[in-house]
């Protein structure tokens, strides 16, 4: 009924510029025939109408279906259109409840905004502020035929339960609860809004995408670090993770003790420690030693001005002040994966000391370390490849005005694309 009355509004109040989309979730033997009536209903009206059947995965139903119908809404809408959905009054309260029920925070209890900006688009609700008495009253006086789904009513589901049995108990007692607590969601939206300006201040004192600095993150409030971790932790999900979430991230890894290996797993990512710094890695990045393996030897030749591609990262080969002799450029070198024990004569220092030191002083990712190489000729170090660049050592191959690798991108940004090697 509330879909349908949207439909005749929008019809009258942008006839030329609206699209209908009825999304056939295909869990009702009917929900066919009811694709049938939208679309009878829209071609009355001169209004384009989009049927789009969708699968539902198991699990949590309304949960899937409902990501099911979001992505149909992605895929058909343009970059210049708005989502208008027929969410009204009671819509809202039973979302406040439903949330609440969860243990949902001032975000979750804010519940839907009448315009609501995404990342991925833009939803407009203009019946957010109307009771459903309402929109029964104008339905009739327009008097169009409408579908009720039988799953509105079946209280297996969390909704339906709240509308079909606690709602009317509620609001025998509480005549005026359905504006009451749609109105409690408006100042909810009000503080939100604060504590997001707040959180904008930490974010940026505190974190960027992927990392978040644990020596400012411990400057703030309990109560503002909490803010932080858990919109840093939702990054560009759609939902906040649960307050335990939050606080298995602070007891598990943010206070594991500092030698541990603490890794906390939430929506396909994974927050590691290292250091004073928190990290927010993909599979691909924290486990990329497994999926970008590469050989133990390489043969690699350089050329002036050339930019290669190896484990570590890209690099130019570029002339320094003091660099590798000219006569290296064009024969055959090799690159030795690290295996452990090396030793390393950087050039400025003093004496040998394990490659190992030289990389914890480096501060290089523990899943990172994979990707060193080591550069020889003719079994004599010339230098090492890693995350941070590459590393002069001191030979009998040095001189002045020689060249060197110098470093483009990273492995962070390398590890999306295939490595390719001279061998």
């Amino acid at each position: 009924m509330d879909s349908m009355l949207l439909l005749y509004l929008m019809s009258e109040l942008f006839p030329h510029r609206s699209r209908a989309i009825y999304i056939d979730h295909q869990l009702q033997s009917r929900s066919g025939e009811w694709g049938q009536l939208v679309q009878q209903h829209a071609n009355a009206l001169n209004i384009a109408c989009i049927v789009q059947k969708v699968s539902v995965e198991a699990g949590n139903l309304e949960q899937q279906a409902r990501d099911a119908r979001y992505q149909a809404y992605q895929q058909h809408l343009k970059s210049n259109e708005f989502l208008v959905l027929a969410h009204h009054q009671q819509d809202q309260a039973e979302t406040l409840l439903l949330r609440l029920f969860s243990g949902a925070g001032v975000n979750g209890l804010a519940a839907m905004q009448q315009l609501d900006v995404r990342q991925e688009m833009t939803i407009w609700r203009p019946f957010l502020e109307l009771s459903r008495e309402q929109i029964e009253q104008w339905t009739a006086q327009l008097g169009f035929d409408y579908v009720t789904d039988p799953s509105n009513h079946d209280t297996h589901y969390d909704r339906a339960w709240c509308r079909e049995q606690l709602w009317p108990m509620l609001q025998q007692r509480f005549p005026k609860m359905q504006a009451a607590v749609a109105r409690s969601s408006y100042l909810m939206q009000d503080a939100a809004e604060i504590l997001d300006q707040v959180l904008q201040v930490d974010w940026q004192q505190c974190a960027t995408n992927h990392q978040l600095d644990l020596i400012k993150l411990a400057q703030l409030s309990a109560a503002r670090q909490s803010q932080l971790l858990s919109a840093w932790m939702k990054g560009n999900d759609q939902y906040r993770p649960s307050y335990d979430m939050v606080q298995r991230l602070q007891h598990e890894v943010i206070l594991a003790k500092p030698d541990a290996q603490a890794i906390l797993h939430f929506n396909q990512h994974y927050f590691v420690r290292y250091q004073k710094t928190l990290y927010r890695l993909s599979y691909d990045e924290l486990y990329a030693e497994k999926l970008f393996s590469f050989p133990d030897t390489l043969s690699q030749q350089f050329d002036m001005g050339e930019t290669i591609n190896v484990a570590a990262g890209q690099f130019k080969i570029e002339t320094q002040k003091i660099g590798l002799s000219s006569r290296l450029l064009g024969r055959e070198l090799r690159l030795l994966k690290r295996q452990g024990g090396e030793k390393i004569h950087l050039y400025g220092r003093v004496g040998h000391w394990p490659l190992k030191k030289a990389i914890q002083e480096a501060q290089i990712l523990p899943w990172l370390r994979h990707t060193i190489q080591i550069l020889v000729v003719d079994n004599v170090m010339l230098g090492v490849f890693s995350p941070k660049g590459f590393w002069l050592a001191q030979s009998d191959y040095l001189e002045q005005g020689g060249w060197q690798p110098s470093l483009i991108s990273d492995c962070n940004d390398f590890f999306q694309q295939s490595f390719s090697y001279d061998e």
